[in-house]
């Protein structure tokens, strides 16, 4: 009897402790929900949403008619373009790389530096910079008015109001558009909601260095980041080329000295499928940037088993991916703006 215990509990020990790894797992993490969630202060309707997808796909938003939301967040990418640094304006190369746009409604700021306080900042941002989409409001407006479907799509998304075309409800259309783009359903997601058969023994195991090792200090919650702000090296600064010492992140936001190289952690969702990584985009390699995290900001040296571990885990962030049929846009007319490819300051 005594040796049928002694088996019984030798079996036993090993669902504690996956038990208890659930537990501490749930304690730290949410999974994305099936729907996305309302906007407190931008509320969704059935004409706001379907606009909102067609001002993402139309490249006539940029002043060369070659860009759009989509170029450089491609939602059939894992919502980024896969570059270094996106390209933009007049093949200008951008200073940093595309964060995702899938889940970014989960995030408490837009940008890596956080300039932006929702997505409907963002979405005004790109618009108007010259490296990105180089137009301004004013013909952001103008191309807008000048296509009656716009004008009548406008006036349904936005009722009661007397001049609905505006530059901000373009951005707000664009936000509930980007906030629907959520990848729920991850093998971690079915985890979290209790299917430990949803994870392996390995994946298991690079869940449980990920969280021992502190890297949930960073990204942790529902996005497993993008909730607070970091030195990118808390114990040792990477190199210059992975740490261009001329991007100074948030600093260039607060100015204040402490900011110096501090970013928004990013959303590690998708990670798989977003690459190259980090906000210079000159890793390409996931395990690679995973074992610069621990040295960088954990001052740990990763055994291989560990690294392999910690990547076999992050594979499991990827969720069900949104299909989008991509809209069939307005057609422009005479009073459109024509495109301008010029470069400021290069005419």
């Amino acid at each position: 009897m005594k040796m049928l215990a002694a088996a019984a509990i030798a079996v036993a020990l090993p669902a504690m402790a996956q038990d208890s790894l659930l537990r501490q797992a749930q304690a730290a993490f949410r999974p994305i929900p099936a729907t996305a969630p309302a906007l407190r202060s931008n509320l969704s309707n059935p004409a706001k949403l379907e606009l909102g997808k067609m001002l993402f796909f139309d490249p006539r938003l940029s002043s060369s008619w070659l860009i759009s939301c989509n170029t450089c967040h491609n939602v059939g990418l894992g919502g980024v373009d896969l570059l270094e640094t996106s390209i933009g304006h007049g093949w200008q190369k951008g200073p940093r790389n595309s964060p995702t746009v899938l889940n970014a409604v989960f995030n408490m700021a837009q940008f890596w530096d956080g300039r932006a306080k929702d997505l409907k900042e963002q979405a005004m941002g790109p618009v108007q910079a010259a490296v990105e989409m180089n137009s301004t409001p004013a013909r952001t407006v103008k191309t807008l008015k000048s296509i009656p479907q716009y004008v009548s799509q406008f006036r349904k998304a936005f009722p009661g109001e007397s001049d609905p075309v505006s530059f901000e409800n373009m951005a707000r259309a664009i936000e509930v558009f980007e906030a629907s783009l959520i990848t729920p359903d991850s093998a971690f997601d079915k985890y979290l909601r209790g299917e430990p058969a949803a994870l392996n023994a390995q994946q298991k195991e690079g869940l449980e260095a990920f969280m021992s090792k502190g890297c949930r200090s960073c990204h942790g919650g529902v996005n497993l980041g993008g909730q607070g702000y970091f030195p990118f090296g808390v114990v040792a600064k990477p190199g210059a080329e992975v740490l261009p010492p001329g991007d100074k992140g948030r600093f260039a936001v607060t100015k204040t000295a402490s900011d110096e190289y501090v970013f928004k952690s990013p959303s590690l969702r998708n990670i798989a499928l977003t690459g190259p990584y980090f906000h210079s985009g000159k890793v390409w390699d996931l395990r690679q940037a995973v074992g610069i995290m621990g040295s960088s900001q954990l001052g740990a040296t990763l055994t291989e088993k560990e690294t392999d571990a910690i990547v076999a885990f992050l594979q499991t962030l990827t969720g069900r991916q949104p299909e989008v049929t991509h809209p069939v846009l307005p057609p422009h007319t005479k009073e459109t703006p024509l495109p301008d490819s010029g470069v400021r300051g290069q005419e």
